[in-house]
């Protein structure tokens, strides 16, 4: 008898001691990810990687493609954890070259004059640390090129069975154009304080200036705004900085476009459209137009009515047919420019959740 409670005494210490383990390596992470967790500095200046010198002209169609790569992960059989999905890793390393290649040779068939990507790693545990980053630069080398950092985490641990790991990663925007060397900034932008501040980015926009024969600028803004939030709210904050900005470049009398995944409806009514149900999406919005009425920008709609095709799909699965889609990515333009035509430039999905969004446009004389 006595042995017998001699074993369960054993135990009971023994579950003891790996309870109070457990609470210490939580304790001990919750305190890490707490000291660990910092912001980027608002104003930070960005390197130009210099490849063109050339000088955009005025009343010259040009195209400017906005695209979410997706980290190289989000293959049409992918679905991310975030969205209700299982999966937080690209399949493997050689998936994410594979990948990048082809996104690569997507965007070199478009052949757009400015590319303005978004979820672009440059060493990340999600993409097997490819350095997504330089083999988008090694393929555009006639560009110019500037890369602003919006998630530069500590070591998530989730989900525990494939933790999505330490990320740095960002938005990349190129120019068949001379950009300003002096001129690239990355400007921060509020999150949300809770907890959700450990899952979303440390969002931001970044604004560079082109080089224009008239002596104006055409100041390009590349945006990937908050999507992971409680209600929204946060990124509605967002898109009141980011076109108060734009106004005030366009009161300068520069030219001003933003391209970029707002993580809002941008067609404001995309289930109606697309036949999709999104409930339960609270950053699926509709985009805060109120904030452009008194401004000189407008949104520029994708829309073809006749044959309507999303920008992104929710990735709580695999593509399917009955998945919700719906209008996310696009540009705002200052109303001295002229919008020739807006379009989702490619479908289906190949390559990642979101489709690339492609702006013919020419700047005005005046």
């Amino acid at each position: 008898m006595a042995n017998a409670k001699n074993v369960v005494k054993k135990i009971l210490i023994i579950l003891l001691v790996l309870v109070l383990a457990i609470v210490v390596i939580v304790g001990a992470y919750v305190v890490y990810l707490f000291t660990d967790y910092k912001r980027i500095e608002d104003n930070f200046s960005l390197q130009v990687r210099e490849g063109s010198d050339k000088v955009a002209q005025i009343g010259v169609d040009y195209t400017a493609l906005t695209y979410n790569i997706g980290f190289g992960a989000y293959l049409p059989d992918f679905g991310f954890f975030m969205d209700g999905g299982t999966e937080s890793w690209a399949k493997s390393k050689d998936s994410v070259i594979d990948t990048i290649d082809c996104v690569n040779l997507l965007i070199g068939w478009l052949n757009p004059d400015f590319i303005m990507l978004q979820e672009v790693d440059e060493d990340a545990t999600r993409s097997y640390h490819v350095n997504e980053r330089k083999m988008i630069e090694d393929a555009f080398l006639s560009y110019d090129s500037v890369f602003a950092v919006n998630y530069d985490s500590s070591f998530l641990f989730y989900p525990l069975l494939q933790p999505h790991g330490a990320s740095l990663a960002g938005m990349l925007t190129l120019s068949k154009f001379n950009v300003f060397t002096e001129s690239a900034i990355r400007k921060s932008l509020p999150v949300e304080d809770s907890l959700m501040k450990f899952f979303d980015l440390d969002r931001c926009y970044s604004k560079m200036r082109v080089q224009v024969e008239n002596g104006k600028e055409l100041v390009l803004f590349t945006a990937h705004l908050s999507a992971y939030t409680s209600d929204g709210v946060v990124a509605t904050e967002q898109i009141k900085i980011l076109t108060d900005d734009m106004q005030t470049e366009y009161d300068k009398g520069n030219y001003v476009i933003c391209g970029g995944d707002f993580n809002k409806d941008l067609l404001g009514n995309s289930e109606s459209i697309f036949g999709k149900s999104g409930q339960g999406q609270t950053w699926a919005q509709p985009f805060p137009t109120e904030f452009l009425k008194d401004k000189n920008l407008s949104l520029v709609s994708s829309l073809d009515e006749q044959n309507p095709v999303p920008s992104c799909r929710n990735a709580d699965a695999p593509y399917n047919e009955n998945q919700f889609v719906l209008t996310v990515d696009g540009f705002i333009v200052s109303d001295n420019v002229a919008v020739k035509s807006c379009r989702v430039a490619s479908k289906d999905f190949l390559y990642s959740d979101h489709n690339p969004v492609q702006l013919t446009f020419a700047l005005k004389t005046k």
